[in-house]
């Protein structure tokens, strides 16, 4: 039973939720500095790296699930009004932004090294004092490993196979989770579910798939993150858009929940639509990752 404070903070439009202090924010961040310190310590075969890295991913998935709890129940309280909902979409956008800086960050690093470093280390333009002095022997196109041939031969991955499909898996539950948001302004609630579940199976597909690309990469084609410049941007752009998507998927699930639960109205659902905005942000990174990264 909802409390009166609960029901007039939903009908007075008036009045702005201030959320207590939560310490969530403070868990959280100790939680994914843990997880990077171990992944970190991991990847330069550091002993306890492994450990510590699987100790800060299981607290940060406890932390946000005691988070996500919070948020559910002020939403299902009526704490949020108009204002607060404004906020919401605010917030998101930033969000969404601050994330397409991230990769922004990686696409230019492979930017560079393509079209500039590259070209120096084989004597165009600047670079004909770096080519004569350092690597006068080197000539070489992209994808490269650099001139002193980091981590061996290896084979670049082709394009045409698991990618590709990867790239139709992924467009295609672009589509499924905007019939879904159509579903649910509708008030159709069968295909709801039946449209949200089958993009929330398509992001674990698309995991599924990667995961099978990674290992063939290691085992087939000797790429490895130790691959030079080639197998560092590769490893990098798409195991941080997989890291993403499995972000996104796990988010989905849970609308899943909430939409089988009956949580969302056609005219109140910011938190289906976040989540939608997000997954279609995932989906642009990956067809411009598709392109530069393995077609080009």
């Amino acid at each position: 039973m909802a409390h009166s404070s609960d029901a007039h903070a939903s009908h007075d439009a008036n009045v702005y939720y201030v959320p207590h202090g939560s310490r969530w924010p403070v868990f959280a961040s100790v939680a994914l500095f843990t997880t990077m310190v171990g992944f970190a310590s991991w990847l330069n075969e550091v002993s306890w790296g492994r450990t510590v890295f699987f100790v800060g991913l299981a607290g940060l998935a406890t932390i946000l699930f005691w988070w996500f709890r919070d948020v559910i129940r002020e939403s299902l309280r009526g704490y949020y009004n108009k204002q607060v909902d404004t906020s919401f979409r605010m917030g998101m956008v930033w969000f969404i932004f601050s994330e397409v800086m991230f990769f922004a960050a990686f696409f230019g690093a492979l930017f560079y090294a393509r079209q500039y470093a590259l070209p120096w280390l084989n004597g165009e333009g600047d670079g004909i004092a770096t080519h004569a002095l350092l690597w006068p022997n080197f000539a070489g196109g992209w994808p490269s490993n650099g001139p002193g041939a980091i981590g061996g031969s290896y084979l670049s991955m082709p394009a045409w196979g698991l990618p590709l499909l990867n790239t139709l898996i992924l467009l295609s539950s672009g589509v499924t989770v905007t019939i879904a948001h159509h579903a649910l302004r509708a008030g159709h609630r069968k295909q709801l579910l039946i449209f949200l579940g089958a993009t929330v199976g398509l992001g674990a597909l698309f995991l599924y798939f990667q995961g099978t690309e990674y290992i063939e990469a290691y085992k087939e084609l000797n790429l490895t993150l130790g691959s030079g410049i080639y197998g560092s941007t590769f490893f990098m752009l798409t195991g941080f858009h997989g890291a993403h998507v499995t972000l996104g998927t796990i988010m989905l699930a849970i609308i899943w929940l909430r939409c089988a639960r009956g949580h969302f109205s056609k005219d109140d659902h910011f938190a289906f639509e976040a989540v939608a905005w997000y997954w279609h942000f995932v989906d642009v990174v990956w067809l411009g990752l598709f392109m530069f990264v393995y077609v080009l």
